[in-house]
């Protein structure tokens, strides 16, 4: 893995120096001392200050601010379905490949849940390729909801 280095001046308990050619991972700002330590860790002064915690929506895509929220989900769900057909069948990508009709490195975007080049119609294709009937119900909202939902249910 490739980071970038950086040359910042660091301020740690009063003294001052020089982090010349130091890398400093993303992942690092997020780095727990053990498992129960989820405070984010301040690269500059070494300190901890609390995580801030956040309500889920239940919907990553939504909690991250990303368009086509519900959308990204199904795709996620759907793609979620194929792997675990695929693993259950304990077929070969360039196998799956075969009865998806498509070719092998598309398939291992799919087994790593990178959906994006697919549409939700060509995921449902893929399951039933696999085997699978894919319904679709339509009914109205729960009366506590403004809009509607699409869930996957297996």
């Amino acid at each position: 893995m490739h980071h970038k280095c950086i040359n910042r001046k660091i301020t740690a308990g009063g003294a001052s120096t020089r982090a010349r050619g130091r890398v400093y991972p993303t992942a690092a700002l997020l780095r727990p001392n053990d498992s129960t330590d989820k405070r984010r860790i301040d690269m500059a002064t070494k300190k901890k200050s609390p995580m801030r915690a956040e309500k889920s929506t239940g919907n990553v895509f939504a909690d991250l601010g990303l368009p086509h929220s519900e959308q990204e989900l199904l795709k996620a769900k759907l793609t979620l379905q194929i792997y675990r057909l695929i693993k259950k069948r304990d077929l070969k990508q360039a196998e799956a490949g075969k009865i998806l009709g498509i070719k092998q490195p598309h398939v291992s975007a799919l087994m790593r849940n990178r959906s994006g080049g697919f549409s939700v119609e060509r995921l449902m294709d893929f399951l039933t390729a696999l085997g699978q009937d894919v319904q679709i119900s339509v009914r109205p909202a729960r009366k506590d909801k403004d809009h509607g939902e699409v869930s996957v249910v297996a």
